[in-house]
């Protein structure tokens, strides 16, 4: 599933080239506010919370069908949410730039562009439709192209969330000099999610990278967890989203 998703996201950003060129993103990018940082945002002497703007997912679909990106974004920054992530990923998630862009005109809070990110167009165009930080898998790509990614981010402005779900890959994100480091719960090849990740993974991080734990994150007890283990910041998306009540279910994940 992985390959499949990166190799569709291939061709999506050949054919973005053609539309809408680095020059024109650059020229979106000289209209921007200056970047907010999420590195401050996620430091605290409780979890910060990333809340998520999802519509689906590869494994459960369509996860709210009244779906309103800015309206699930003021509720989150109204609820306290730390930083706000948005997925743009359009062919498994149904997300889009478009929904950056607007979610940006409306909240004040850092945003965390999510999606399968391996091009330099990408980290350009991250920052020219709003985002603050965008999110690099470690898995997709190489040690050269990382620290690349990394490097050109920081360089516009941008912090990167940078996502591990083994030591190996723990150990590249270090090499990387990101400063954020995500452990994901979710192996992105089943889609199984096993918490206890964060737990195996956590020690192997330097004291003074910031650590978010991602993925499978539904309760109070989780959080409680995860304090244990020295978490900074938790990203959670489905949870919130399938949630009756949203504010309540961000409040039970802050207590």
């Amino acid at each position: 599933m992985l390959d499949k998703i990166v190799a569709q996201k291939r061709e999506e950003v050949e054919q973005r080239k053609k539309v809408a060129p680095t020059t024109y993103l650059q020229e979106r990018i000289a209209r921007q506010k200056p970047a907010l940082d999420l590195a401050p945002a996620l430091k605290g002497d409780h979890i910060r919370l990333i809340a998520e703007v999802k519509q689906a997912s590869p494994s459960r679909g369509v996860l709210s069908p009244n779906f309103n990106p800015t309206k699930l974004a003021r509720t989150y920054a109204e609820g306290g949410a730390a930083a706000i992530s948005v997925l743009t990923e359009a062919n498994y998630f149904m997300g889009s730039n478009e929904h950056l862009a607007a979610i940006r005109e409306v909240v004040a809070l850092p945003l965390l562009r999510k999606d399968f990110i391996f091009d330099p167009y990408q980290v350009y165009e991250s920052r020219a439709y709003g985002a603050d930080a965008l999110l690099l898998i470690t898995a997709i790509l190489s040690q050269g192209q990382l620290k690349d990614l990394v490097s050109l981010s920081h360089s516009i402005g941008l912090k990167c969330l940078v996502e591990v779900h083994n030591g190996d890959e723990v150990e590249r994100a270090v090499l990387s000099e990101a400063e954020i480091i995500g452990i994901n719960n979710r192996d992105l090849n089943t889609f199984t999610v096993d918490i206890n990740t964060t737990r195996r993974l956590r020690p192997l991080v330097p004291k003074e990278k910031i650590v978010v734990s991602e993925s499978g994150i539904k309760s109070q007890k989780d959080m409680e967890k995860l304090g244990k283990w020295g978490v900074h910041a938790v990203l959670v998306g489905e949870a919130l989203v399938t949630a009756d009540n949203i504010r309540a279910k961000m409040k039970e994940l802050s207590s």
